[in-house]
């Protein structure tokens, strides 16, 4: 067995609403052509890494998992098992979801904007319980009870929600051998956070970016001995400035 444990983290590729400058989060958003093109980049990254997953953990979202599935079939890895859990589902923008971010400014300021976009503690203004974009009505989370589905989430409820995923499925899988994780800006930020240890005002600056793998090499306690992006300075530099502005 090898001394190091081995995670690699994959935000999902470009999202339509990304393209659009919409805030996504729990909504059902497609991937564009260029987002499927960014998921295969990844795969090719990883396989070129010699990476090769012994299993898959992903969102309930479909931007993540046709990423997912982009993936695997450009890094010729063939079937790989997948476990799909809610908790690694974008943050909830609750009545946010489907606005344009340049209309949120205009309307709300720029510093309220930023906050419900990079701070940790702060939520941005939740759904009713009865709007129809509330996950109650959406028959993936049926078999939940409905106060446990946010009606809208800041980064620190993201992160409540992430760690159980982490300690219950994905650190115990990483016994098994490599882990991949495909999901989005925030719940992988989230993931970050917790493995890097940074603070509230560290992970404000902290960008995740489409479809540009984040390896990690954990010890045999998953405590971080070294990570790296899987791309090149100016693939990672226009990655990183696009993320900005996706997250």
């Amino acid at each position: 067995m090898p001394d190091h444990r081995r995670l690699a983290l994959l935000r999902h590729g470009e999202s339509q609403w990304n393209l659009e400058n919409r805030f996504t989060g729990w909504t059902d958003v497609s991937l564009t052509e260029t987002g499927r093109a960014e998921a295969r980049e990844g795969g090719k990254a990883l396989r070129k890494a010699g990476f090769r997953p012994v299993v898959a953990h992903t969102s309930e979202l479909s931007r993540a998992q046709d990423t997912l599935a982009e993936t695997v079939r450009a890094a010729g890895w063939g079937d790989i098992p997948t476990r799909r859990s809610w908790r690694l589902n974008e943050r909830h923008y609750g009545a946010l979801q489907g606005r344009n971010k340049a209309e949120t400014e205009r309307e709300f300021g720029t510093a309220q904007t930023n906050a419900w976009r990079r701070g940790f503690a702060d939520r941005p203004p939740a759904l009713s319980r009865d709007d129809p974009r509330h996950p109650r009505f959406d028959p993936r989370y049926r078999g939940m009870q409905a106060e446990r589905l946010p009606r809208a989430e800041s980064l620190a409820d993201t992160l409540k929600r992430v760690i159980p995923c982490w300690e219950s499925s994905i650190a115990p899988d990483l016994e098994r051998g490599p882990v991949l994780v495909v999901a989005h800006g925030n719940s992988l930020r989230a993931l970050v956070m917790h493995l890097d240890g940074l603070s509230p005002e560290a992970i404000s600056s902290v960008n995740i970016p489409t479809g540009i793998p984040l390896l990690y090499r954990l010890d045999g306690e998953n405590r971080v001995r070294s990570s790296l992006f899987l791309a090149d300075d100016e693939t990672l530099r226009a990655g990183l400035a696009q993320a900005a502005h996706r997250t």
